[in-house]
């Protein structure tokens, strides 16, 4: 007989693919959508696809129409407590302190997969699996036991990244049907059975659906401050810390320069963003803290691995070295392009992920060390 499973329901093309197949294969098969979105929060109407906003009505509403349509039961979780005090709370101070946070990887570790199955279960749901439509593969050890993550065979839709603080429990637990598909082959399920309207969906893109983050943050932060070069000069003011993020051109309302200037460092202590050229944004060490192995506590670090700065980043080989307080240096092979304090950093060994990180600070190519 087969497992029941509980399957992350979103509303979207990938979840719908999911349980297609998942109900193909013949399991007893439950719909569960989270709700996080605060409606006391003033965001405005999305003007892209985002995973929080005042759309998240859409959301729900889509993720029970495939339910509808498949003939399965449908659930709606309320999650808003758990996101505001895991990922919102993370996400604002982040900022705060100058850094630029990932709030995927946070609610995929202790949202997603954590507190949703979890939640079901108190509400009285009863199933043995928890599954999404992430493009992710994970295969079991059969000389350790342990479960291991692989990227997606799509390497454009591949999702481990944001994975990357996951855990054996979590994995042992949990089904990634679409791991062995591309995108094409999940709307042609999709499309099979009828739900033609679905495909016509905007893929999630950002975290804020309206692209502007500052109803989240309070008046002290959005407090002016002097921007500045690499050598103190100051070039303007700055809107807020909260505005910016390392890399960025755009916005930053500064002109007259002999060159194109980016956001370099944020200085959250003197509340300075200091800007330089493009040349500056090249890093060859990272220093990762909190460091978190798939494999559990007893991984040791190895000496060398392929390093993933962000998602759309090519991870890139580097060593590795375990320091004494428990955090890992990292040193690439070759400089990276804008290394952002406060992102996630993932290890890989070739296409399987080892874990990940949370980047604190940076070496550039040119010796100074960024916060």
């Amino acid at each position: 007989m087969k497992h029941s499973v509980a399957l992350g329901l979103s509303g979207g093309v990938d979840s719908a693919a999911a349980a297609i197949l998942l109900k193909d294969a013949g399991y007893e098969l439950i719909g569960i959508t989270m709700s996080i979105y605060d409606p006391g929060l003033e965001i405005g109407e999305a003007v892209g696809k985002g995973c929080f906003g005042p759309n998240e009505l859409q959301s729900l509403e889509a993720a029970r129409k495939v339910a509808d349509a498949l003939a399965i039961p449908h659930h709606i979780i309320d999650l808003k407590g758990g996101f505001q005090k895991e990922v919102l709370a993370y996400y604002t101070s982040s900022y705060q302190k100058g850094q630029t946070p990932n709030p995927c990887v946070m609610c995929n570790a202790h949202i997603k997969f954590g507190l949703l199955p979890q939640k079901a279960r108190e509400e009285g749901l009863d199933f043995d699996l928890f599954a999404t439509g992430h493009y992710v593969q994970k295969k079991l050890d059969a000389t350790t036991g342990l479960w291991q993550l692989y990227k997606g065979l799509d390497a454009s839709k591949d999702q481990s990244y944001f994975l990357c603080f996951l855990n054996q429990e979590q994995l042992a637990s949990t089904l990634f049907p679409l791991g062995a598909l591309d995108k094409r082959e999940a709307r042609e399920i999709v499309a099979g059975k009828g739900m033609d309207w679905l495909l016509a969906k905007k893929e999630s893109q950002d975290f804020i659906q309206s692209g502007d983050h500052a109803a989240l943050f309070d008046d002290d932060s959005h407090q002016p401050g002097d921007m500045v070069d690499s050598e103190g000069r100051i070039l303007g003011q700055h809107r807020g810390l909260i505005h910016y993020t390392i890399g960025q051109r755009k916005g930053l309302g500064i002109s007259g320069q002999p060159e194109p200037m980016f956001v370099i460092r944020i200085d959250a202590r003197e509340n300075k963003v200091v800007v330089g050229s493009g040349r500056e944004l090249f890093s060859d060490e990272l220093t990762a803290l909190n460091p978190h192995w798939i494999s559990g506590s007893r991984q040791q670090v190895p000496q060398r691995a392929l390093v993933r700065i962000r998602q759309q980043h090519t991870a890139a080989p580097a060593s590795l070295t375990a320091m004494d307080d428990g955090n890992i240096r990292v040193k690439f092979d070759k400089p990276q392009l804008a290394i952002t304090p406060g992102q996630i950093v993932a290890f890989y060994e070739g296409e399987r992920l080892l874990g990940g990180g949370v980047i604190k600070g940076r070496r550039s190519a040119a010796g100074d060390r960024g916060p």
